[in-house]
């Protein structure tokens, strides 16, 4: 589309619209919501050093990355209403704030407990995504809601595709802490920018108050459950602080939608999770971060681990390797945001769940790492394609009163299905193994049947995405269902 089209479109109809200024506030959105998936994503590499520099095992080290996603699933709702209140963009500000001090403390902590706490509240984080996305919404009239959708999206997976590798190449030259002296001053940037830059939402909800106690009682909820499942493994399953959590967390949803209900402004909002499409995005999303979940630790194993289970490739090969992902998500997403006005999100969620389906089916046949690598490409068309499909179909089913908490609710199910995904394939790896004589040590490894059956359960999941697209109500195109103009 032209600039001149651009420019005359407006509004939801085209009044109005500042294409120059809704385009500057795109770019600063997408790459601070690229940004931190990069920071996230960059210390799993690390994982090794920090083990040998501050003499911790490697179940210890691991809570570098779980715990950052507990804190972030229990806030990431809390953060979406509080926007909804009193604006988007102040709440991104004060998470962006703490999200650098807390970074910052990261890289200067003098021992692995402060790493560790500091590190679990940069989970702060990841209430960005769903406030980006919303703002993003509100900036574009409704027919090219999706591209801006499209751009976030992209952005946002190809900084997870370069985190491993950016993240293992500047700690081998310059040690952990270096991933955080670079990227700390970038996000300081980027939140004064958008600081001077993006406009506050005019969709506030003035003089509500936050469900303080449904918050709360959300957030604990949230944290045993994505606790429970991230730290299974490393506790045991049968352990009785797992149980434990894995018992309370979802039981303790039952009173809390009770009490919701008599809620004026629920933060787990019944109303707003039984609209149809809203309930099948978030159905979506949860499928596809468990395939996602199940897959990128199955095929990070398949090339890591020592021949015959796996390649024996190290960890800086390995983001090489998986490269593709990125290169190739950035412009199908984009791609897929420019055509959906046109031809609606429902056959991208179909494309997409079929493509992703055939690409697991191709993986789970590799002989060699470079099939591996190709392969992924298959899959990733697909998974472009259903990234930026969910997103539209959320938010251009939602009020724009409702926007954050909406987006902020999805965001916390995907984590979920992300975190259900990694003990679902370390149960498949641990469980198919068989000995094998490694530099003259007998190891239990993986088979390769276990590998295999990780990419089918992934195949599995996305074929539940291309049935639970069926019922979802179109949101924009010529087929667009009555009813879904919000």
């Amino acid at each position: 589309m032209s600039r001149e089209a651009l420019t005359k479109a407006s509004g939801e109809d085209g009044t109005g619209f500042d294409s120059a200024y809704a385009n500057r506030a795109l770019v600063l959105l997408s790459v601070v919501a690229g940004l931190i998936v990069y920071v996230d994503i960059m210390l799993t590499p690390a994982l090794p050093k920090i083990v040998a520099e501050y003499g911790v095992s490697i179940d210890q080290a691991s809570l570098l990355i779980s715990l950052y996603t507990v804190l972030g699933v229990a806030v990431i709702p809390v953060f979406g209403k509080l926007g909804d209140i009193y604006g988007k963009k102040l709440v991104m500000m004060c998470i962006m704030v703490i999200y650098v001090v807390a970074a910052t403390a990261t890289s200067f902590a003098p021992s692995f407990n402060l790493i560790l706490a500091s590190r679990f509240v940069q989970g702060v984080g990841l209430g960005v995504f769903a406030l980006a996305f919303s703002l993003a919404r509100e900036q574009f009239p409704r027919n090219l809601v999706p591209r801006a959708q499209g751009v976030i999206s992209a952005v946002q997976v190809a900084g997870g595709a370069l985190g491993l590798l950016g993240g293992a190449v500047i700690t081998n030259g310059f040690g952990w802490q270096g991933n955080y002296h670079i990227a700390i001053p970038v996000i300081a940037v980027l939140t004064a920018l958008i600081f001077l830059v993006v406009r506050e939402s005019p969709n506030r909800k003035s003089g509500v108050r936050l469900d303080y106690v449904g918050s709360a009682w959300l957030g604990a909820s949230l944290i045993a459950i994505v606790l429970g499942l991230s730290e299974g493994t490393s506790w045991g399953w049968t352990s009785t602080p797992i149980l434990a959590l894995l018992v309370i967390g979802p039981v303790s949803l039952v009173p809390l939608t009770l009490y919701e209900r008599r809620v004026a402004e629920p933060v787990l909002d019944l109303k707003l999770l039984g609209q149809r499409n809203v309930m099948v995005a978030n159905l979506l999303i949860v499928s596809y971060g468990l395939s996602t979940g199940i897959a990128f630790q199955a095929y990070v194993y398949a090339l890591e681990l020592p021949p015959p289970s796996g390649f024996g490739i190290g960890i800086t090969e390995v983001g090489i390797y998986l490269l593709p992902l990125g290169v190739v998500l950035l412009p199908v997403a984009l791609a897929v945001g420019s055509a959906i006005p046109r031809y609606g999100v429902k056959p991208f969620l179909y494309a997409g769940s079929a493509l992703a389906m055939a690409g697991f089916l191709l993986i789970s046949t590799y002989t060699s790492p470079v099939q591996i690598e190709v392969y992924i490409v298959v899959y990733a068309f697909g998974s472009g394609m259903l990234t930026v499909s969910i997103q539209n179909l959320l938010v251009l089913s939602i009020a724009k009163s409702e926007m954050s908490l909406g987006t902020s609710l999805n965001t916390a199910f995907r984590y979920v299905g992300q975190t259900l995904g990694a003990p679902t394939a370390g149960a498949l790896l641990s469980t198919f193994v068989a000995s094998y004589s490694v530099s003259g040590h007998v190891l239990s490894l993986p088979t390769r049947a276990a590998f295999q059956y990780c990419f089918y359960v992934s195949v599995v999941a996305f074929v539940a995405v291309g049935l639970l697209s069926i019922f979802a109500g179109e949101v924009i195109g010529k087929n667009q269902d009555k009813g879904h103009d919000t």
